[in-house]
């Protein structure tokens, strides 16, 4: 058979494309910011992962372009080889420092982060046990690996300790999950799970994309929220998210560190991060180490939004980050959703099996430090059209419960509580 048999017989984009419900690849000729313009057209974005809103802030701008002056508009080889800039290494040290680990280690990508610490760490006779729900640059990893794959239910500790018991004793084992699940928002429990997983003799991973920034004391991430950064063996976090920029890391002990620079091979045969994303997510370090005040405005307004969804009849699932799931059930029914916010000017993306459930297909709404209420509002007032025309919450909710949180002065001091008053905490770890 041809081996590009497949190719011509995948049509579903196709079909997709032709029904003009194809979510997919749409083109953005602006900047990250609240409002970008999108195929000619003005839309409030509610699909990016520039949590901070640094992704257009000018000083990472002017980091990146003293970098391209100074050394270049790229490394034009691999970290292991002439790739090594001095600013690396000062990237490196200075995550190291603000993570609260030993080492750190820069890589290209996030993605090459996870498939590169995985596939070097877990070997032939060892196992690597992950969330259902965890991210596909883990999965591909744990393919990558020599070791067997093992999965549990999501955020269930029970499933996790019944797979760590059946595992031999002698094996090494390596639990990895994200510290936010990147569709559903939800936080992994590591204030149990790490206990558990030493008690069978296992070492955690978390891959922390989403937390960092985000979570913890001045944005250290999940596992500076849960006081667990020491007991967690290796942290993983990206630029591409509140770091507004590319690349990744990997942050843990010296040893543990140097064993993946010298064998993870996603790091040695790739070329080195631009010195361009290197300057910006410098930058973007010193300026979430310095300034809370985004923090606690994103905290605030992923809060508001969360709760005007639900209180319109909305699921939001166990969010509690500026990740909100909207689930909206069949995959058809996810695309005319997203159809329906994009022709009313809102910038979303819609989630569909495999990366959910069957039948739990979802918008994923994603919350930046730089939206406005009158953002929100206006995505709210889009969500509650689309809802209702497709059927999927009632008509009259908007009015009824509107009412009670839009009264003049009282709405714009409700507004201010949730924005310079919000504090995350361990039980709301938004």
């Amino acid at each position: 058979m041809d081996i590009f048999k497949k190719c011509s017989e995948f049509t579903i984009a196709k079909q997709i494309q032709s029904m003009d419900l194809y979510p997919y690849f749409h083109t953005v000729e602006s900047g990250q910011n609240p409002v970008v313009i999108s195929e000619g057209k003005k839309m409030v974005m509610m699909g990016s992962n520039n949590y901070l809103g640094l992704a257009t802030d000018q000083r990472l701008k002017n980091a990146a372009i003293f970098a391209v002056q100074k050394y270049g508009s790229g490394c034009v080889g691999s970290r292991f080889l002439n790739g090594t800039l001095d600013i690396h290494v000062r990237l490196e040290r200075e995550l190291a420092k603000f993570i609260g680990k030993p080492a750190v280690l820069v890589f290209t990508t996030g993605m090459q982060a996870n498939l590169g610490a995985i596939s070097s760490i877990v070997g032939k006779n060892d196992y690597v046990i992950t969330d259902k729900f965890d991210h596909a640059s883990i999965i591909d990893g744990c393919r990558l690996s020599y070791g067997k794959m093992v999965r549990f239910k999501h955020n269930d500790l029970a499933d996790l300790e019944d797979v760590l018991k059946n595992l031999p004793e002698e094996s090494g084992k390596l639990v990895v999950v994200d510290g936010v699940f990147s569709m559903e928002g939800d936080v992994a429990p590591l204030d149990r799970m790490v206990p558990l997983v030493h008690r069978y003799g296992g070492r955690i991973m978390v891959d922390d994309a989403h937390g960092i920034g985000v979570l913890g004391k001045n944005g250290r991430g999940t596992c500076d929220h849960y006081g667990v950064t020491d007991e967690v063996d290796l942290i993983m976090g990206t630029f591409s998210k509140s770091f507004a920029a590319i690349g990744g890391f990997i942050a843990g002990s010296d040893e543990i560190i140097h064993y993946i620079k010298h064998n993870g091979r996603a790091l040695i045969f790739s070329a080195a991060p631009s010195p361009a994303d290197a300057a910006a997510a410098l930058k973007a370090l010193e300026i979430i180490k310095k300034d809370s005040r985004r923090r606690h405005r994103l905290i605030g307004s992923a809060r508001y939004m969360r709760d005007k969804l639900k209180k319109l009849g909305f699921d939001t699932g166990n969010s509690t980050t500026p990740i909100i799931p909207v689930v909206i059930g069949e995959d058809f029914d996810t695309f005319k959703m997203w159809r329906l916010l994009y022709d009313r000017g809102i910038f979303t993306t819609p989630v569909i099996t495999p990366a959910v459930p069957p039948g739990r297909g979802l918008i994923r709404v994603s919350i930046m430090a730089t939206h406005t209420k009158r953002h929100l509002d206006k995505a709210c007032d889009a969500f509650y059209e689309a809802g209702c025309e497709l059927g999927i919450i009632k008509k009259g909710a908007h009015r009824k419960k509107r009412g009670r949180i839009r009264k003049s002065w009282a709405a714009i001091n409700k507004w201010m509580r949730y924005l310079w008053k919000s504090k995350p905490s361990k039980t709301q770890s938004s």
